[in-house]
């Protein structure tokens, strides 16, 4: 009985540090909110969690995904915005040599 009473304790700590974690996502930038999402997922896949903490961290990956998804989608907009009517201009190096 003591094994299982100290494995939920780690599992509750583990959910916890989970919680922990989560913080506004806002906050973060693409780079960090992705690593942790992958880190995440190699977390999860080791099938070492609880379902208390597989819940947790199962959520705080749904909220980095949208994060890293609507980051994306700025980032794409910025860029059709930069290149008006989704064309680059052709850049001419020439102009930037130092010969």
């Amino acid at each position: 009985m003591a094994r299982k009473t100290s494995k939920s304790v780690a599992d509750r700590d583990e959910a916890g540090a989970i919680e922990a974690a989560q913080g506004p996502e806002d906050s973060l930038d693409f780079e960090t909110a992705l690593e942790e999402l992958e880190d995440l997922v190699v977390r999860m896949e080791a099938g070492d969690m609880s379902l208390e903490a597989s819940l947790s961290a199962f959520e705080r990956g749904v909220k980095l995904t949208r994060h890293c998804q609507t980051a994306l989608r700025s980032a794409e907009l910025k860029v059709k915005k930069l290149t008006e009517n989704n064309q680059l201009e052709a850049l001419d190096l020439e102009e930037f040599d130092d010969d």
